[in-house]
């Protein structure tokens, strides 16, 4: 294992730093402004300004598209190498969008680039490398337990040349987002069949198509995420093309692995970013805060956790890469023990952190006042998103006891 970092990162590191430390944490509050102005006004889902000449920013500065292993379309970048860069735009929750590498496009683009048709890519994945749309990914639902995927009930019917979809999803990324276009939809297109892991299929559904309802944003802990947020959807008798049809019948288990490994490594360097922004900020306030005679610093709590949130941050890192590494190497199928090891590891190390943080700042940690509060809601969701953790620590130990029996 090697993760000294090419002079190509070294020089995407210096750049993407920069361009965040003079675009990106300046316009901060300027987001949060213009977002609370838009829900004054009535409609919190309006695309913010700032963002978008954000976009054109980085994109004139190359600094665009840069996700995408293994195709000629991104910056040319293995997992290992676009870790580092990810856990940079972690640090602020609007930097993923402004360089085109946030979630669930990048999750979407991947699918369509490894698994889409001429004519899929050149509809949707050409507009969503571009930046002009927006993607959602419907999985989830309401109704089971949606943890365990083959619970997944909603139904994909083929009727001539048209595919019937009937069935409600929650949770659905991106969905309330008027940029959103496009979902790629999981549903059953066989339910008899003996094979549980090939009852499901993958299909594209364009969000103006008859049928689809947007039901609700859904909020996290209080927060909407406006404008792109988290949905409830309703497809009724929603009717596409046969055409739209992602890889085949059957195959949506195989799509759903492919395009999970790469994004849990996403996540995963994206909070190791939102932690370091976390722990920086409990030093600075711990520093600058006078309690019972002496700064907050010298308090021995304060150190030791300062001290444990260190060596939290850097194991997280350092089993990333690892990950990354086993996917660029050996493949995703190879890699799934680790890459389940970091779905555990990178959220409870998160929320730990950010957590330690909050108290530092004491009333003002739970506030709106700092970003701590709402990067605890985004952590605390990513320990369920991509599957919770009991899953993955089953996956884990059904691993490690393979290797006995």
């Amino acid at each position: 294992m090697e993760f000294t970092h090419t002079v190509k990162v070294k020089d995407l590191q210096q750049r993407v730093t920069a361009f965040m430390n003079a675009h990106v944490y300046p316009n901060e509050a300027k987001f949060h402004e213009e977002v609370a102005t838009n829900r004054r006004a009535g409609n919190p889902w309006i695309p913010t300004k700032i963002v978008d000449e954000l976009k054109n920013k980085a994109r004139a500065e190359g600094l665009w598209n840069l996700f995408l292993p293994e195709s000629s379309l991104g910056a040319g970048l293995t997992n290992l190498e676009y870790a580092p860069l990810c856990e940079i735009m972690g640090r602020s929750e609007i930097a993923p969008e402004i360089f085109n590498c946030s979630a669930p496009d990048t999750g979407n683009m991947e699918v369509l680039a490894r698994y889409g048709s001429p004519a899929q890519q050149e509809k949707w994945l050409k507009p969503l490398l571009a930046g002009e749309i927006r993607s959602a990914f419907a999985m989830t639902e309401p109704a089971v337990a949606s943890s365990d995927a083959t619970n997944i009930a909603a139904s994909i019917v083929r009727d001539g040349d048209e595919y019937v979809i009937n069935g409600r999803k929650w949770w659905t990324s991106g969905a309330p987002d008027p940029r959103c276009k496009i979902l790629i939809f999981m549903g059953k297109t066989d339910p008899d069949n003996v094979s549980l892991h090939s009852q499901q299929s993958m299909i594209l559904v364009p969000m103006d198509a008859p049928g689809v309802t947007m039901v609700r944003p859904l909020n996290v802990f209080g927060y909407d995420h406006a404008p792109h947020g988290h949905g409830e959807v309703s497809f009724e008798n929603v009717r596409v093309p046969v055409s739209n049809i992602l890889l085949g019948e059957g195959r949506g288990f195989e799509i759903a692995q492919g395009r999970l490994g790469p994004g849990r490594i996403h996540h995963c360097m994206r909070l190791i970013g939102l932690a370091e922004r976390a722990l920086e900020l409990m030093c600075k306030r711990a520093l600058s805060r006078v309690a019972f005679h002496k700064p907050v610093a010298d308090q021995g709590v304060t150190r030791e956790r300062i001290a444990e949130a260190r060596c939290l941050i850097d194991q997280a890192r350092l089993l990333t890469f690892n990950a990354a590494w086993m996917m660029d190497t050996a493949g995703n199928k190879i890699a799934q023990q680790q890459i389940a090891m970091i779905k555990v590891v990178a959220p409870n190390m998160a929320c730990q952190v950010i957590d330690w943080a909050m108290q530092v700042h004491g009333g003002g940690g739970i506030s709106d006042d700092f970003l701590l509060a709402a990067a605890y809601a985004g952590a605390r969701t990513l320990r369920l998103a991509d599957g919770p953790d009991e899953v993955h620590r089953n996956q884990i130990a059904k691993y490690e006891l393979g290797k006995y029996l």
